[in-house]
């Protein structure tokens, strides 16, 4: 079976098992963006209570944002974790935006993909995970995101050296499979939905997984 029938399939069963995923939570490109940033090291739960805070206050707005002192965006996302450090990412973010595009995020989303990740990947505090779910789920853009769940899953299915990096676990599946950003949008959620739930660090849960057929 090749690599590409392989993927599919996995997508499949775990499409049918779980259905749809809906992702990624967030009405607006601004606020998805946003969240890529606080999830970094935590749960959503924590994450969609920091974004809820700036709601309720009417700040999810990149000049409000950049305008609002540092001490008090701590505070609205203090439920995020790391609030300080993410803060400082959060804030170097929306500064790239407001420059580049006069705060209106969805702008980015006319630019080469090439270019524009290169950029993100400029801002001090986004790595490749957080720069490739912006891209993915706020610009729509046909790219996979990676995350310690795909390491992890990929892994364990034998489909993936243990010592494959981002890049390398990325091309596995872009090389292969369409660029459809619904699909990879789907693909990456399912994926996490599978993680939590089955694929599980200590322990995967593997008898009971949508994924145990395709174990060797």
């Amino acid at each position: 079976m090749g690599r590409a029938e392989t993927l599919m399939d996995m997508y499949d069963a775990m499409l049918g098992a779980l259905g749809p995923s809906h992702w990624w939570p967030g009405e607006t490109p601004l606020e998805i963006a946003v969240g890529a940033v606080l999830t970094q090291n935590t749960n959503w739960k924590n994450v969609s209570q920091a974004i809820d805070n700036l709601k309720r206050a009417g700040l999810l707005d990149v000049k409000g944002l950049l305008a609002l002192p540092v001490p008090e965006l701590e505070e609205f996302i203090r439920p995020a974790g790391y609030f300080r450090l993410k803060a400082g990412r959060l804030r170097n973010l929306l500064a790239f935006i407001d420059r580049e595009v006069d705060g209106d995020i969805g702008l980015l989303g006319d630019r080469d993909f090439s270019g524009l990740r290169e950029a993100l990947l400029g801002v001090k505090g986004i790595g490749p995970e957080t720069a490739d779910a912006i891209l993915c789920y706020a610009l729509d853009y046909p790219v996979f995101v990676v995350d310690a769940y795909t390491a992890r899953m990929f892994q364990r299915h034998g489909l993936v050296p243990n010592e494959a990096d981002y890049h390398e676990l990325q091309a596995f599946v872009m090389d292969v499979l369409p660029r459809d950003v619904a699909l990879f949008n789907e693909y990456h959620a399912l994926i996490v939905r599978v993680g939590k739930d089955w694929c599980k660090k200590q322990k995967g849960l593997c008898e009971t997984c949508p994924l145990q057929p395709f174990l060797s």
